[in-house]
């Protein structure tokens, strides 16, 4: 499963990231905001457009805006 299709406030871990999709600056900040393999993630809200961006995500105690195409980067687990 992809982080985009996670359902809201379900607690999952990221397994992988396909990292040569995404922009190497994109790449770069999110790697810098702790988001990679082994992060614990969970959807908190999703953007209310057509497109269903931006999506907020709770890793630790912060929460993130990512946009869909670097959700669908991620695939997790839940825990």
């Amino acid at each position: 499963m992809t982080l985009d299709t996670l359902p809201p406030l379900t607690r999952a871990e990221i397994t992988s990231v396909d990292w040569d999709t995404l922009a190497p600056d994109e790449a770069k900040r999110l790697r810098a905001l702790g988001i990679d393999v082994g992060a614990r993630v969970a959807i908190a809200h999703r953007g209310i457009f057509l497109g269903k961006d931006p999506i907020a995500i709770m890793i630790g105690r912060m929460t993130v805006a990512l946009r869909r195409v670097h959700a669908q980067a991620m695939t997790v687990k839940e825990v």
